[in-house]
Protein backbone atom coordinates (compact mmCIF):
# COMPACT_ATOMS: atom_id res chain seq x y z
CA UNK A 1 0.00 0.00 0.00
CA UNK A 2 1.20 2.85 -0.87
CA UNK A 3 2.41 5.25 1.48
CA UNK A 4 0.83 8.95 1.56
CA UNK A 5 2.71 12.11 1.62
CA UNK A 6 2.04 14.75 4.26
CA UNK A 7 0.50 17.89 2.60
CA UNK A 8 2.35 21.07 1.44
CA UNK A 9 1.74 24.51 3.36
CA UNK A 10 0.05 26.48 1.03
CA UNK A 11 2.52 29.84 0.36
CA UNK A 12 -0.06 33.17 0.46
CA UNK A 13 2.03 36.37 -1.82
CA UNK A 14 2.23 39.16 -0.66
CA UNK A 15 0.09 42.51 -1.79
CA UNK A 16 1.70 44.69 -4.33
CA UNK A 17 0.12 47.50 -2.22
CA UNK A 18 0.19 47.74 1.74
CA UNK A 19 -3.25 48.97 3.07
CA UNK A 20 -4.12 52.21 3.56
CA UNK A 21 -4.19 52.29 6.84
CA UNK A 22 -0.65 51.21 7.42
CA UNK A 23 -0.21 54.57 5.12
CA UNK A 24 -2.01 56.38 7.89
CA UNK A 25 -0.49 54.93 10.54
CA UNK A 26 3.52 55.40 9.26
CA UNK A 27 2.48 59.23 9.02
CA UNK A 28 0.25 60.35 12.01
CA UNK A 29 2.29 62.05 14.77
CA UNK A 30 1.43 62.29 18.27
CA UNK A 31 -1.10 65.98 18.70
CA UNK A 32 0.35 67.85 21.23
CA UNK A 33 -1.63 68.54 24.78
CA UNK A 34 -4.09 71.07 24.78
CA UNK A 35 -2.47 74.50 25.42
CA UNK A 36 -3.60 75.17 29.15
CA UNK A 37 -5.19 78.31 30.03
CA UNK A 38 -2.29 79.79 32.44
CA UNK A 39 -0.26 79.38 29.39
CA UNK A 40 -2.33 81.40 27.23
CA UNK A 41 -2.57 84.24 30.28
CA UNK A 42 1.21 83.86 30.17
CA UNK A 43 1.83 84.75 26.27
CA UNK A 44 -0.77 86.93 26.58
CA UNK A 45 0.96 89.36 29.68
CA UNK A 46 4.00 89.03 27.50
CA UNK A 47 2.76 90.29 24.48
CA UNK A 48 0.95 92.96 26.18
CA UNK A 49 4.25 94.02 28.66
CA UNK A 50 5.87 94.43 24.94
CA UNK A 51 3.19 96.77 24.10
CA UNK A 52 3.25 98.54 26.95
CA UNK A 53 6.73 99.37 26.82
CA UNK A 54 6.75 100.47 23.09
CA UNK A 55 3.43 102.56 23.77
CA UNK A 56 4.08 103.85 27.51
CA UNK A 57 7.93 104.50 27.39
CA UNK A 58 9.52 104.13 23.78
CA UNK A 59 6.39 106.78 22.08
CA UNK A 60 6.86 109.25 24.87
CA UNK A 61 10.14 109.35 24.67
CA UNK A 62 10.51 109.20 20.58
CA UNK A 63 7.83 112.04 20.79
CA UNK A 64 9.65 113.90 23.61
CA UNK A 65 13.09 113.63 21.58
CA UNK A 66 11.86 114.23 18.49
CA UNK A 67 9.22 117.58 18.92
CA UNK A 68 10.05 120.99 17.35
CA UNK A 69 9.95 123.11 20.34
CA UNK A 70 7.68 126.29 19.21
CA UNK A 71 7.28 129.25 21.83
CA UNK A 72 4.27 131.32 21.65
CA UNK A 73 4.03 133.96 19.48
CA UNK A 74 1.40 136.80 19.19
CA UNK A 75 0.39 136.00 15.65
CA UNK A 76 -2.83 137.71 15.54
CA UNK A 77 -0.91 141.11 17.25
CA UNK A 78 1.93 140.66 15.10
CA UNK A 79 -0.20 140.29 11.71
CA UNK A 80 -2.01 143.13 12.66
CA UNK A 81 1.33 145.27 12.95
CA UNK A 82 1.98 143.84 9.43
CA UNK A 83 -1.35 145.34 8.05
CA UNK A 84 -0.81 148.44 9.86
CA UNK A 85 -3.93 148.60 11.47
CA UNK A 86 -2.34 149.25 14.60
CA UNK A 87 0.05 152.45 14.17
CA UNK A 88 -1.09 155.43 12.05
CA UNK A 89 2.13 157.56 11.55
CA UNK A 90 1.53 161.14 11.98
CA UNK A 91 3.98 163.87 11.96
CA UNK A 92 3.10 167.36 13.76
CA UNK A 93 6.17 169.92 13.32
CA UNK A 94 6.22 172.32 15.96
CA UNK A 95 7.33 175.60 14.91
CA UNK A 96 8.16 178.42 17.22
CA UNK A 97 7.76 181.83 16.90
CA UNK A 98 9.22 184.59 18.44
CA UNK A 99 8.30 187.75 17.96
CA UNK A 100 10.25 190.04 20.58
CA UNK A 101 8.93 193.27 18.84
CA UNK A 102 4.88 192.68 18.96
CA UNK A 103 2.67 192.80 22.34
CA UNK A 104 1.57 189.22 23.17
CA UNK A 105 -2.16 189.85 22.32
CA UNK A 106 -1.18 190.61 19.14
CA UNK A 107 1.41 188.13 18.66
CA UNK A 108 -1.42 185.39 19.69
CA UNK A 109 -3.70 186.93 16.79
CA UNK A 110 -0.89 186.63 14.51
CA UNK A 111 -0.18 182.66 14.83
CA UNK A 112 -3.88 181.87 14.97
CA UNK A 113 -4.75 183.71 11.43
CA UNK A 114 -1.24 181.86 10.19
CA UNK A 115 -2.53 178.82 11.60
CA UNK A 116 -5.53 178.87 9.70
CA UNK A 117 -3.90 180.10 6.64
CA UNK A 118 -1.48 177.19 6.79
CA UNK A 119 -4.25 174.39 7.44
CA UNK A 120 -5.91 175.73 4.19
CA UNK A 121 -2.78 175.06 2.30
CA UNK A 122 -1.68 171.89 3.45
CA UNK A 123 -3.24 168.95 1.52
CA UNK A 124 -1.34 166.05 3.68
CA UNK A 125 -3.18 165.12 6.66
CA UNK A 126 -0.49 162.90 8.16
CA UNK A 127 2.39 165.94 8.28
CA UNK A 128 0.92 168.75 9.55
CA UNK A 129 2.81 172.31 10.81
CA UNK A 130 1.88 173.47 14.64
CA UNK A 131 2.60 176.86 15.42
CA UNK A 132 3.40 177.71 19.01
CA UNK A 133 4.55 181.15 20.89
CA UNK A 134 8.35 181.01 21.97
CA UNK A 135 8.84 182.26 25.47
CA UNK A 136 6.86 181.95 28.83
CA UNK A 137 3.58 182.46 27.21
CA UNK A 138 4.30 178.94 24.90
CA UNK A 139 2.21 176.64 27.38
CA UNK A 140 -1.17 179.04 26.75
CA UNK A 141 -0.99 180.02 22.75
CA UNK A 142 -0.10 176.30 21.15
CA UNK A 143 -2.30 176.50 18.55
CA UNK A 144 -4.15 173.18 17.10
CA UNK A 145 -2.06 171.60 19.32
CA UNK A 146 -2.88 167.12 19.89
CA UNK A 147 -4.18 165.19 22.55
CA UNK A 148 -1.15 164.24 24.47
CA UNK A 149 0.11 160.74 24.09
CA UNK A 150 1.92 159.13 27.20
CA UNK A 151 5.73 158.44 25.97
CA UNK A 152 7.36 155.12 26.24
CA UNK A 153 9.81 154.39 28.74
CA UNK A 154 11.76 152.45 26.30
CA UNK A 155 13.96 155.34 25.78
CA UNK A 156 14.72 158.13 27.81
CA UNK A 157 15.94 161.67 27.49
CA UNK A 158 19.77 161.91 27.49
CA UNK A 159 21.10 164.56 30.17
CA UNK A 160 20.61 168.10 29.54
CA UNK A 161 17.35 167.07 26.79
CA UNK A 162 14.82 169.91 26.58
CA UNK A 163 12.00 170.48 24.49
CA UNK A 164 13.87 172.65 22.65
CA UNK A 165 15.19 169.01 20.65
CA UNK A 166 11.59 168.70 19.15
CA UNK A 167 11.40 172.07 17.97
CA UNK A 168 11.67 171.59 13.98
CA UNK A 169 11.65 175.10 12.90
CA UNK A 170 12.07 178.72 14.49
CA UNK A 171 10.81 181.65 13.05
CA UNK A 172 12.31 185.06 14.53
CA UNK A 173 9.75 188.25 13.52
CA UNK A 174 11.88 190.59 12.84
CA UNK A 175 11.41 194.72 12.06
CA UNK A 176 12.53 194.94 8.53
CA UNK A 177 14.08 198.70 8.67
CA UNK A 178 14.75 198.18 4.59
CA UNK A 179 14.10 196.84 1.66
CA UNK A 180 10.44 195.28 0.54
CA UNK A 181 8.39 193.48 3.03
CA UNK A 182 7.43 190.83 3.91
CA UNK A 183 10.88 189.12 2.93
CA UNK A 184 12.24 185.84 4.81
CA UNK A 185 15.93 184.82 5.04
CA UNK A 186 16.46 181.27 6.09
CA UNK A 187 19.81 180.69 8.04
CA UNK A 188 21.83 177.63 5.90
CA UNK A 189 23.42 176.22 9.66
CA UNK A 190 20.25 176.98 11.91
CA UNK A 191 17.03 175.86 12.15
CA UNK A 192 15.92 179.37 11.83
CA UNK A 193 13.66 181.56 9.81
CA UNK A 194 13.68 185.24 9.75
CA UNK A 195 10.29 186.83 8.78
CA UNK A 196 10.62 190.92 8.18
CA UNK A 197 7.76 192.61 8.21
CA UNK A 198 6.58 196.27 8.73
CA UNK A 199 4.29 197.73 11.30
CA UNK A 200 1.45 198.49 9.27
CA UNK A 201 1.88 194.43 8.11
CA UNK A 202 0.55 193.26 11.64
CA UNK A 203 -3.14 191.88 11.32
CA UNK A 204 -5.42 193.87 13.69
CA UNK A 205 -7.41 191.20 16.65
CA UNK A 206 -10.49 191.69 14.65
CA UNK A 207 -9.53 190.39 11.06
CA UNK A 208 -9.62 187.25 9.71
CA UNK A 209 -6.38 187.43 7.29
CA UNK A 210 -3.49 188.88 6.85
CA UNK A 211 -0.80 189.32 3.63
CA UNK A 212 1.81 188.62 6.51
CA UNK A 213 -0.03 185.46 7.69
CA UNK A 214 -0.51 184.38 4.27
CA UNK A 215 3.43 184.98 3.19
CA UNK A 216 4.28 183.00 6.56
CA UNK A 217 2.05 180.04 5.52
CA UNK A 218 3.59 179.81 2.14
CA UNK A 219 6.96 180.35 3.15
CA UNK A 220 6.46 176.90 5.77
CA UNK A 221 4.67 174.93 2.97
CA UNK A 222 7.41 175.62 0.52
CA UNK A 223 9.87 175.10 3.31
CA UNK A 224 8.03 171.58 4.12
CA UNK A 225 7.15 170.39 0.52
CA UNK A 226 9.65 167.88 -0.23
CA UNK A 227 9.58 166.30 2.76
CA UNK A 228 5.72 166.06 2.79
CA UNK A 229 5.90 164.67 -0.81
CA UNK A 230 8.95 162.10 0.51
CA UNK A 231 6.19 161.20 3.57
CA UNK A 232 3.46 160.92 1.13
CA UNK A 233 5.50 158.37 -1.58
CA UNK A 234 6.66 156.47 1.58
CA UNK A 235 2.85 155.96 2.94
CA UNK A 236 1.62 155.14 -0.66
CA UNK A 237 3.92 152.36 -1.42
CA UNK A 238 2.75 150.70 2.34
CA UNK A 239 -0.45 148.46 2.49
CA UNK A 240 -1.65 151.07 4.59
CA UNK A 241 -2.23 154.76 4.22
CA UNK A 242 -3.75 157.44 6.08
CA UNK A 243 -7.01 158.76 5.31
CA UNK A 244 -5.72 161.49 3.01
CA UNK A 245 -2.70 161.30 0.74
CA UNK A 246 -0.99 164.84 -0.53
CA UNK A 247 -1.02 164.26 -4.39
CA UNK A 248 2.42 164.03 -6.11
CA UNK A 249 3.42 165.20 -9.27
CA UNK A 250 4.54 162.77 -11.78
CA UNK A 251 7.79 164.51 -11.64
CA UNK A 252 8.54 164.52 -7.85
CA UNK A 253 7.49 160.81 -7.90
CA UNK A 254 10.37 160.14 -10.45
CA UNK A 255 12.93 161.70 -8.73
CA UNK A 256 12.04 160.56 -5.42
CA UNK A 257 12.37 156.90 -7.21
CA UNK A 258 15.96 158.25 -8.18
CA UNK A 259 16.69 159.06 -4.85
CA UNK A 260 15.85 155.91 -3.77
CA UNK A 261 17.58 154.42 -6.04
CA UNK A 262 21.02 156.16 -5.84
CA UNK A 263 21.14 156.66 -2.21
CA UNK A 264 22.24 153.62 0.33
CA UNK A 265 19.43 151.88 2.63
CA UNK A 266 19.60 153.09 6.35
CA UNK A 267 22.01 151.61 8.05
CA UNK A 268 23.06 152.47 12.28
CA UNK A 269 26.71 152.15 11.10
CA UNK A 270 28.37 152.95 7.78
CA UNK A 271 31.78 153.11 6.73
CA UNK A 272 33.61 154.97 5.15
CA UNK A 273 36.62 154.12 3.16
CA UNK A 274 38.64 157.07 1.50
CA UNK A 275 41.56 155.52 -1.06
CA UNK A 276 44.27 157.17 -3.05
CA UNK A 277 45.29 155.54 -7.06
CA UNK A 278 48.12 157.11 -8.98
CA UNK A 279 49.51 154.90 -11.87
CA UNK A 280 52.91 155.74 -11.01
CA UNK A 281 54.93 155.94 -7.82
CA UNK A 282 53.92 159.58 -7.05
CA UNK A 283 52.22 160.71 -4.53
CA UNK A 284 52.92 158.44 -2.09
CA UNK A 285 51.86 159.46 1.06
CA UNK A 286 48.77 162.39 1.89
CA UNK A 287 47.87 164.51 5.00
CA UNK A 288 44.30 162.67 4.93
CA UNK A 289 43.80 162.78 9.10
CA UNK A 290 44.36 166.62 8.90
CA UNK A 291 42.13 167.19 5.97
CA UNK A 292 38.60 164.77 7.78
CA UNK A 293 39.67 166.15 10.42
CA UNK A 294 39.18 169.84 8.81
CA UNK A 295 36.54 169.29 6.06
CA UNK A 296 34.49 166.28 7.08
CA UNK A 297 34.48 165.88 10.78
CA UNK A 298 31.77 168.63 11.46
CA UNK A 299 29.83 167.00 8.57
CA UNK A 300 29.81 163.53 10.14
CA UNK A 301 29.42 165.35 13.66
CA UNK A 302 25.91 166.68 12.49
CA UNK A 303 24.77 163.46 10.89
CA UNK A 304 25.45 161.54 14.33
CA UNK A 305 22.13 161.88 15.55
CA UNK A 306 21.25 159.85 12.61
CA UNK A 307 23.96 157.35 12.09
CA UNK A 308 27.46 156.66 13.23
CA UNK A 309 30.99 156.56 10.82
CA UNK A 310 33.76 155.30 11.24
CA UNK A 311 36.97 155.82 9.03
CA UNK A 312 39.82 154.42 7.29
CA UNK A 313 41.95 155.54 4.26
CA UNK A 314 44.32 153.81 2.17
CA UNK A 315 47.25 154.52 -0.70
CA UNK A 316 47.79 152.49 -4.01
CA UNK A 317 50.35 153.11 -6.14
CA UNK A 318 51.10 151.78 -9.68
CA UNK A 319 47.22 151.01 -9.81
CA UNK A 320 46.47 150.86 -13.46
CA UNK A 321 43.11 151.52 -14.68
CA UNK A 322 40.55 149.08 -15.43
CA UNK A 323 41.05 147.17 -18.90
CA UNK A 324 37.56 147.74 -19.97
CA UNK A 325 37.49 151.15 -20.59
CA UNK A 326 39.03 152.23 -23.82
CA UNK A 327 39.81 155.70 -22.71
CA UNK A 328 41.75 158.06 -22.17
CA UNK A 329 41.59 159.52 -24.95
CA UNK A 330 43.73 163.17 -26.14
CA UNK A 331 41.55 166.01 -27.36
CA UNK A 332 43.71 168.10 -29.23
CA UNK A 333 41.22 170.89 -29.56
CA UNK A 334 41.08 171.40 -25.74
CA UNK A 335 44.64 169.75 -24.78
CA UNK A 336 43.20 167.86 -22.67
CA UNK A 337 42.67 164.06 -21.89
CA UNK A 338 38.96 162.94 -21.59
CA UNK A 339 36.86 159.87 -20.58
CA UNK A 340 33.85 158.97 -22.29
CA UNK A 341 30.99 158.60 -20.10
CA UNK A 342 30.40 155.56 -20.72
CA UNK A 343 33.67 154.24 -19.37
CA UNK A 344 32.99 155.98 -15.97
CA UNK A 345 30.80 152.80 -14.96
CA UNK A 346 33.93 150.31 -15.71
CA UNK A 347 36.75 153.01 -14.33
CA UNK A 348 37.10 151.36 -10.98
CA UNK A 349 39.38 148.25 -11.42
CA UNK A 350 37.72 146.58 -8.43
CA UNK A 351 39.80 143.55 -9.96
CA UNK A 352 43.07 145.09 -8.76
CA UNK A 353 42.45 147.56 -6.88
CA UNK A 354 41.97 146.82 -2.81
CA UNK A 355 38.48 148.24 -2.35
CA UNK A 356 36.65 146.06 0.29
CA UNK A 357 33.29 145.54 -0.86
CA UNK A 358 31.89 145.47 3.29
CA UNK A 359 33.93 145.94 6.97
CA UNK A 360 32.01 145.66 9.75
CA UNK A 361 28.66 145.61 10.12
CA UNK A 362 27.52 148.44 8.31
CA UNK A 363 27.96 149.11 4.63
CA UNK A 364 31.59 150.41 3.12
CA UNK A 365 31.06 153.86 1.18
CA UNK A 366 34.07 154.11 -1.10
CA UNK A 367 35.80 157.69 -2.01
CA UNK A 368 38.86 157.30 -4.14
CA UNK A 369 41.24 159.84 -5.17
CA UNK A 370 42.74 159.12 -8.90
CA UNK A 371 45.99 161.66 -9.88
CA UNK A 372 46.60 160.95 -13.05
CA UNK A 373 50.27 160.82 -14.18
CA UNK A 374 51.77 164.01 -15.64
CA UNK A 375 51.38 162.11 -19.43
CA UNK A 376 47.95 162.30 -19.32
CA UNK A 377 47.15 165.26 -17.37
CA UNK A 378 44.77 167.00 -16.50
CA UNK A 379 42.06 163.94 -16.86
CA UNK A 380 38.63 165.18 -17.98
CA UNK A 381 35.08 163.76 -18.62
CA UNK A 382 34.39 164.53 -22.26
CA UNK A 383 30.83 165.37 -22.36
CA UNK A 384 30.79 167.47 -19.56
CA UNK A 385 34.36 168.54 -18.39
CA UNK A 386 34.20 167.51 -15.33
CA UNK A 387 36.46 165.65 -12.69
CA UNK A 388 34.17 163.70 -10.49
CA UNK A 389 31.11 161.45 -10.75
CA UNK A 390 29.00 159.56 -8.08
CA UNK A 391 28.38 155.56 -8.28
CA UNK A 392 25.13 154.75 -6.92
CA UNK A 393 25.01 152.69 -3.48
CA UNK A 394 28.78 152.69 -3.64
CA UNK A 395 30.19 155.59 -3.32
CA UNK A 396 32.02 159.16 -5.06
CA UNK A 397 35.19 159.31 -7.42
CA UNK A 398 37.55 162.53 -7.97
CA UNK A 399 39.97 162.99 -10.03
CA UNK A 400 42.47 165.55 -8.83
CA UNK A 401 44.51 166.89 -11.68
CA UNK A 402 47.64 169.25 -11.38
CA UNK A 403 47.75 168.96 -7.41
CA UNK A 404 49.13 172.40 -6.03
CA UNK A 405 52.32 170.53 -5.11
CA UNK A 406 55.06 169.11 -6.37
CA UNK A 407 56.35 166.82 -3.46
CA UNK A 408 55.68 163.47 -3.30
CA UNK A 409 52.96 164.11 -0.64
CA UNK A 410 49.70 165.58 -1.16
CA UNK A 411 48.63 168.41 1.58
CA UNK A 412 45.38 169.48 3.16
CA UNK A 413 44.91 172.48 0.83
CA UNK A 414 45.38 170.23 -1.99
CA UNK A 415 42.58 167.58 -0.65
CA UNK A 416 40.39 170.12 -0.23
CA UNK A 417 38.75 169.97 -2.94
CA UNK A 418 38.24 166.65 -3.51
CA UNK A 419 37.06 166.35 0.38
CA UNK A 420 34.07 169.07 -0.35
CA UNK A 421 32.73 167.47 -3.28
CA UNK A 422 32.98 164.11 -1.58
CA UNK A 423 30.66 165.34 1.78
CA UNK A 424 27.64 166.30 -1.07
CA UNK A 425 28.36 163.12 -2.42
CA UNK A 426 27.88 161.55 0.86
CA UNK A 427 24.58 163.52 1.55
CA UNK A 428 23.79 162.45 -1.77
CA UNK A 429 24.35 158.45 -0.83
CA UNK A 430 22.47 159.26 2.63
CA UNK A 431 19.54 160.07 1.26
CA UNK A 432 19.31 163.60 2.20
CA UNK A 433 16.57 165.95 1.18
CA UNK A 434 17.53 168.61 -1.50
CA UNK A 435 15.83 171.11 0.11
CA UNK A 436 15.08 173.28 2.04
CA UNK A 437 18.94 175.48 1.89
CA UNK A 438 19.01 174.80 5.70
CA UNK A 439 21.09 171.51 6.49
CA UNK A 440 19.68 171.42 9.72
CA UNK A 441 15.96 171.19 8.69
CA UNK A 442 17.02 168.98 6.27
CA UNK A 443 18.76 166.64 8.60
CA UNK A 444 16.01 166.39 10.83
CA UNK A 445 13.77 165.64 7.90
CA UNK A 446 15.66 162.71 6.77
CA UNK A 447 15.43 161.49 10.33
CA UNK A 448 11.70 161.80 9.95
CA UNK A 449 11.81 159.56 7.11
CA UNK A 450 13.88 156.87 8.41
CA UNK A 451 11.59 157.25 11.50
CA UNK A 452 8.81 156.38 9.34
CA UNK A 453 10.90 153.81 6.92
CA UNK A 454 11.87 151.85 9.91
CA UNK A 455 8.73 151.55 11.37
CA UNK A 456 7.06 150.08 8.15
CA UNK A 457 10.23 147.61 7.51
CA UNK A 458 9.66 146.22 10.98
CA UNK A 459 6.39 146.06 10.74
CA UNK A 460 6.43 144.44 7.27
CA UNK A 461 9.10 142.05 8.73
CA UNK A 462 6.71 140.98 12.07
CA UNK A 463 4.00 140.50 9.43
CA UNK A 464 6.00 138.23 7.23
CA UNK A 465 7.34 136.15 10.65
CA UNK A 466 4.10 135.14 11.44
CA UNK A 467 2.90 133.70 8.04
CA UNK A 468 5.41 131.93 7.67
CA UNK A 469 5.18 130.21 11.46
CA UNK A 470 1.28 129.91 10.10
CA UNK A 471 2.80 128.21 6.91
CA UNK A 472 5.44 125.78 8.40
CA UNK A 473 4.04 124.02 11.63
CA UNK A 474 7.04 122.52 12.02
CA UNK A 475 9.44 125.04 11.70
CA UNK A 476 11.49 125.64 15.58
CA UNK A 477 10.45 128.87 17.46
CA UNK A 478 13.36 129.32 19.82
CA UNK A 479 12.22 131.62 22.93
CA UNK A 480 14.67 134.15 22.02
CA UNK A 481 12.25 134.93 18.79
CA UNK A 482 9.17 135.18 21.26
CA UNK A 483 11.64 137.67 23.33
CA UNK A 484 12.91 139.18 20.31
CA UNK A 485 9.29 139.55 18.86
CA UNK A 486 7.70 141.04 21.88
CA UNK A 487 10.66 143.69 22.06
CA UNK A 488 10.23 144.73 18.32
CA UNK A 489 6.06 145.32 19.30
CA UNK A 490 6.70 147.24 22.37
CA UNK A 491 10.07 149.11 20.49
CA UNK A 492 7.46 149.99 17.59
CA UNK A 493 4.70 151.60 20.14
CA UNK A 494 7.51 153.59 21.29
CA UNK A 495 8.20 154.59 17.80
CA UNK A 496 5.15 155.65 16.78
CA UNK A 497 4.15 157.48 19.95
CA UNK A 498 7.43 159.33 19.66
CA UNK A 499 6.25 160.07 16.05
CA UNK A 500 2.30 161.30 17.38
CA UNK A 501 4.34 163.56 19.78
CA UNK A 502 6.84 165.25 17.78
CA UNK A 503 9.36 163.78 19.48
CA UNK A 504 11.45 162.25 16.32
CA UNK A 505 14.71 161.61 18.14
CA UNK A 506 13.35 158.94 20.21
CA UNK A 507 11.53 157.57 17.75
CA UNK A 508 14.42 156.94 15.24
CA UNK A 509 15.91 155.37 18.23
CA UNK A 510 12.92 153.16 18.93
CA UNK A 511 12.68 152.50 15.04
CA UNK A 512 16.11 151.27 15.25
CA UNK A 513 16.04 149.17 17.97
CA UNK A 514 12.91 147.80 16.24
CA UNK A 515 13.77 147.28 12.84
CA UNK A 516 16.93 145.41 14.91
CA UNK A 517 14.74 143.10 16.81
CA UNK A 518 12.70 141.87 14.26
CA UNK A 519 15.90 141.20 11.56
CA UNK A 520 17.30 139.13 14.57
CA UNK A 521 13.77 137.04 15.16
CA UNK A 522 12.80 137.10 11.20
CA UNK A 523 16.71 135.22 10.70
CA UNK A 524 17.18 132.92 13.14
CA UNK A 525 19.42 130.32 12.94
CA UNK A 526 17.70 127.77 14.51
CA UNK A 527 14.30 128.15 12.03
CA UNK A 528 16.08 129.20 8.93
CA UNK A 529 17.81 125.45 9.32
CA UNK A 530 14.46 123.82 9.06
CA UNK A 531 12.27 126.29 6.60
CA UNK A 532 13.17 123.35 3.96
CA UNK A 533 13.08 119.86 5.91
CA UNK A 534 10.47 117.89 4.32
CA UNK A 535 8.18 115.74 5.55
CA UNK A 536 9.47 112.86 3.17
CA UNK A 537 12.73 113.20 4.89
CA UNK A 538 11.44 112.10 8.63
CA UNK A 539 9.93 109.05 6.49
CA UNK A 540 12.90 108.02 5.04
CA UNK A 541 14.71 108.57 8.53
CA UNK A 542 12.19 106.32 11.01
CA UNK A 543 10.61 104.03 8.77
CA UNK A 544 14.21 101.78 8.66
CA UNK A 545 13.74 102.06 12.32
CA UNK A 546 10.49 101.57 13.62
CA UNK A 547 9.63 99.06 10.75
CA UNK A 548 11.46 95.64 12.02
CA UNK A 549 10.17 96.29 15.47
CA UNK A 550 6.81 96.79 14.43
CA UNK A 551 6.47 94.00 12.01
CA UNK A 552 6.86 91.43 15.10
CA UNK A 553 4.71 92.76 17.56
CA UNK A 554 1.42 93.94 15.27
CA UNK A 555 1.38 89.84 13.63
CA UNK A 556 1.84 88.35 17.23
CA UNK A 557 -1.11 90.65 17.85
CA UNK A 558 -2.69 89.15 14.70
CA UNK A 559 -1.99 85.88 15.20
CA UNK A 560 -3.39 86.16 19.06
CA UNK A 561 -6.67 87.59 17.69
CA UNK A 562 -6.74 84.58 15.30
CA UNK A 563 -6.16 82.07 18.20
CA UNK A 564 -8.54 84.23 20.59
CA UNK A 565 -11.48 83.83 17.76
CA UNK A 566 -10.88 80.69 16.94
CA UNK A 567 -11.22 79.35 20.57
CA UNK A 568 -14.56 81.32 21.13
CA UNK A 569 -15.74 79.30 17.84
CA UNK A 570 -14.62 75.77 19.32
Amino acid sequence: MAAMSAPSPIMEEEPLFPPVHAVHAKKSHKEPPPETSEAIFRRRMILLSFWAVAVFLGLPIWWKTTTVYRAQLPVGRMLEWGDGKVCKPTFPLRIAVEAPSLPVQESQHLIRTTQHALDDLNDFSAHHLRLLLSGPAQNASAVGATNSVPVSKITTPKDGESDKEDIALTIKLLLGESGTTPRSSLHPYKPTLDVYYSPNQIPSTSSTASPLANFIAAELQSLFNEEQATLAHLLASTASQPPQIKSISPEMADFLAKRKTRSFKYSPTYHLTFSLFTPTSTPSNWDIEGALETYLSPLLESLSSISNFTVDSQVQIYATLSPSISGPEFDEEKGVWTLKKEDLSGFVNAAEWPLSPSIGAGPTINFIIYVPSVEQSPLVIRENGGSSWLVPQWGGVQILNNPSTSTNTLSKEDLRPALQIFSTQLLSLLGLPSTPASLPLRLSTLSRIHSASLLFSASSTLGALARLTKTLPSIAIPDTVAHDVEMTMKYLQAACDGLKEGAFGKALENARNAEGSAERAFFERSMVGQVYFPDEHKVAVYLPLLGPVAVPLVMAVVKEFKLWRKSRRG
